[in-house]
């Protein structure tokens, strides 16, 4: 079931968001920032300092009591893009994948888009990670060319888009 996350959520979110930046960005992004610059109780803090539950759209995947991955979105922040949804982030439970969350939670971003007047989906992934890369492009998403770098990491992110319909398909 997905549904709106709220502040109760906070401490499984920061697991989340901790835990998949660690699998997924691992030799990817410098192990001295996945393992000593970020943390749960850092990001737990900003999740309930910056009330992002209340700013931005979060949602939350939960089956039986658990939470197993979320999303962050809201309206395109390119200026290129700005009639556009943005997905932010989505995570699951690393030792949950390939159960069909991450793709209940981007079939849910697309809804929301529409019910916001979208009609376009876009979103940013890092250039190496192959695996995050392939699961968009399952999905139908595409590259439009857009690409900038992470500077911090000195790392390259890709843009990946879908025009999206009222049942969430590609046209």
């Amino acid at each position: 079931m997905i549904r709106t996350a709220c502040k109760d959520d906070a401490s499984r979110i920061a697991e989340i968001h901790i835990f998949g930046w660690r699998s997924a960005y691992r030799g990817i992004i410098p192990d001295s920032y996945l393992f000593s610059e970020i943390s749960v109780n850092g990001r737990f803090s900003s999740f309930n300092d910056s009330n992002e539950h209340e700013k931005d759209d979060l949602y939350v995947c939960e089956e039986d009591n658990i939470i197993k991955g979320f999303m962050k979105s809201g309206m395109c922040r390119n200026e290129d893009k700005l009639d556009a949804y943005e997905l932010w982030g989505l995570y699951v439970e690393p030792l949950m994948k390939r159960e069909g969350v991450g793709s209940q939670l981007l079939r849910h971003c697309e809804k929301v888009a529409l019910e916001k007047g979208c009609r376009e989906n876009v979103l940013w992934v890092l250039e190496d990670n192959a695996s995050t890369r392939q699961f968009y492009k399952k999905h139908g998403y595409e590259t439009d060319g857009s690409e900038k770098i992470m500077e911090k990491f000195n790392a390259k992110v890709i843009r990946y888009c879908k025009k999206i319909t009222g049942d969430g398909e590609k046209k």
